[in-house]
């Protein structure tokens, strides 16, 4: 080749490079322009417009301090029992009900926030990933105010007054307050996590000691430690609808566990769904709305079918007025009851009604999560129990046993008792009580109130108990003991590992014997220190365990394959 010829080439060749680098750097810059745009719209998506409130007066009333631990503003109040909850009373307009609760609740509020975005961060420790996850759950959430009525809208907004302008970086007080209510439902549908495997039943008839109902729960939703401290069980008179109390914390003004005047009970459980593509209408508000607003099951089916949900979930409703209960499965699309026709009823995180007993992601859900298994415990200890009292209603929340009374090891999600409860309650809605737990989950005292007591009080002018104290049922002795000891010792171990800190491993497993999950924290431990022959010998006797799941026991024989890699290269 000549020397003009090579130049030739060469110039051909630098022409095509450039032409290249031109079409590169316009695809880039199309690239960055919709990812800016992208950026963009999220970031604006990501912040909601407060409802337009046309009397804003609430605003202006102050909370007064009285004695000890006793705040109100008027009629309403706040204040600390003896055994660590905190008894909240409101009333007034949605706007008004909102601030008030906020305004007596504030530091509660705030500790439930430290609490969320310290587990967060712990969930989440790189700060550029927390950030893509805030306009993820943003985009999620983008059409969140259109599918929360406008009364619930101005509640949260005025419940965000008192909010803590320190989390901004999370979003503005009420957009942050509108995402939370959200939580719950993203929470146990990305990945099927599954962060509230809950149980609950009831009995009526002559399945009680004297024919009135009987409905339990317990909440097992965990979201940290510090989440579960500052429980509020709150009492509303609305403007409009029924007297209703629940179970609650700082900041939400949804349901999960609760009753009304009328004797109508709703606590909600979760079931197997598919990863949202937007949003709907968060569950605990659909719970919120019926416990205000419905006096039977009929009506209470009637509020749940309107409303378009983010997950799907089961709603346990007991109704005196119907002198049963129900359950209502509702999916994203789709509802329909489960009612089993007879004096009794369980439901733990599985669908049971006809059109949804052979869905697809049921079956999934019935096969490889713990849900069948807890129900057929569940069966077995109510069975035992039979005629049911408040008592054995405890007795069978806080057992921590398998099928035949087997050891399957303290905390098992097998177990009724899974010792991770935010709370445990049991409703007796002909009379009107309720007993909420209190103390080391569901081992604690269950305090007993009486709704129409509460809600007959004309404010509160000194600092007074509101709980029935003679039918307090007593603590669970399982909290004197060693085991319960042993237990604390190998949950700190555990709490050791998921925080990156030092675990003895001989001490979590000798304080748990009979607990699969011990060998695998242990296992854990020293597979992250390449210490994988011990690793393969605590996974291996993991196997041997009673496990909660099929995904958990897959994960542990992953683990073993692991080791066995690493020891035969």
């Amino acid at each position: 080749m000549t020397h003009h010829s090579r130049l030739k080439t060469i110039f051909a060749a630098v022409k095509i490079i450039r032409k290249i680098l031109k079409t590169t750097a316009i695809a880039l810059g199309i690239f960055l322009v919709v990812c800016l745009a992208m950026g963009v719209y999220i970031y604006n998506v990501s912040e909601f417009e407060p409802p337009v409130i046309a009397d804003s007066s609430a605003l202006k009333a102050e909370t007064g301090h009285v004695d000890n631990s006793l705040y109100t503003i008027e009629n309403d109040w706040i204040r600390k029992n003896k055994y660590g909850l905190y008894e909240m009373y409101v009333s007034g307009s949605p706007y008004e009900l909102g601030v008030k609760n906020g305004k007596l609740s504030r530091q509660q509020i705030v500790d439930q926030e430290i609490a969320f975005t310290e587990q967060i961060k712990q969930m989440v420790p790189s700060e550029s990933w927390r950030n893509i996850l805030k306009y993820v759950i943003g985009f999620i959430n983008r059409d969140l105010p259109e599918h929360i009525t406008e009364e619930y809208r101005k509640e949260i907004y005025g419940i965000s007054r008192s909010a803590s302008p320190e989390f901004n970086w999370i979003g503005d007080n009420y957009t942050r307050l509108m995402n939370y209510h959200a939580a719950h439902d993203i929470g146990h549908a990305l990945q099927n996590l599954m962060l509230v495997g809950c149980t609950s039943f009831g009995a009526w008839g002559d399945k009680t000691a004297d024919g009135s109902m009987l409905i339990g729960r317990n909440f097992d939703f965990w979201v940290g430690d510090k989440f579960a401290e500052n429980k509020i069980v709150a009492f509303y008179n609305p403007g409009k609808g029924h007297k209703f109390a629940f179970i609650t914390w700082g900041g939400f003004a949804g349901v999960v566990s609760g009753m009304n005047e009328k004797g109508l009970t709703v606590t909600i459980n979760a079931a197997r769904s598919d990863i949202p593509g937007g949003a709907a209408t968060p569950v605990s508000l659909v719970a919120r709305e019926v416990l205000q607003y419905a006096g039977n099951i009929e009506e209470a089916i009637a509020i749940a079918k309107k409303r378009e949900m983010f997950v799907s979930e089961s709603f346990l409703v007991g109704s005196a007025a119907d002198g049963k209960a129900v359950v209502i499965e509702k999916t994203p699309n789709e509802l329909d009851i489960y009612d089993p026709a007879t004096d009794n009823i369980q439901c733990t995180n599985h669908y049971q009604s006809k059109q949804f007993e052979q869905q697809e992601l049921n079956l999934e859900q019935k096969d490889r999560s713990a849900s069948v298994y807890r129900y057929k415990r569940l069966q077995e200890l109510m069975a035992a129990n039979y005629p049911l009292t408040p008592q054995k209603m405890a007795d069978i929340l806080r057992d921590r046993k398998g099928l035949g009374n087997t050891d399957i090891g303290n905390g098992n999600e097998k177990a009724v008792n899974q010792l991770i409860a935010h709370h445990s309650v049991i409703f007796q809605p002909d009379s009107l009580r309720m007993w909420v737990s209190t103390g080391n989950w569901q081992l604690g005292e269950y305090i007993c109130y009486d709704l129409r007591k509460v809600f007959a009080l004309q404010g509160m002018k000194k600092d007074t108990t509101i709980i029935e104290t003679a039918l307090t049922i007593p603590a669970d002795s399982f909290i004197y003991t060693q085991e319960f000891k042993d237990f604390l010792t190998f949950r700190a171990n555990k709490m050791a590992l998921l925080e990156g800190r030092a675990v003895d491993t001989a001490a979590t497993v000798s304080s748990n014997p009979n607990y699969y999950d011990a060998y695998r924290i242990a296992g854990d431990y020293c597979m992250n220190k390449h210490w994988y022959r011990a690793a393969l010998a605590y996974y291996q006797t993991s196997l041997t365990k009673e496990i909660a799941t099929k995904d958990e026991k897959e994960a542990i024989e992953e683990k073993i394959a692991m080791c066995k890699k690493n020891l035969n290269p």
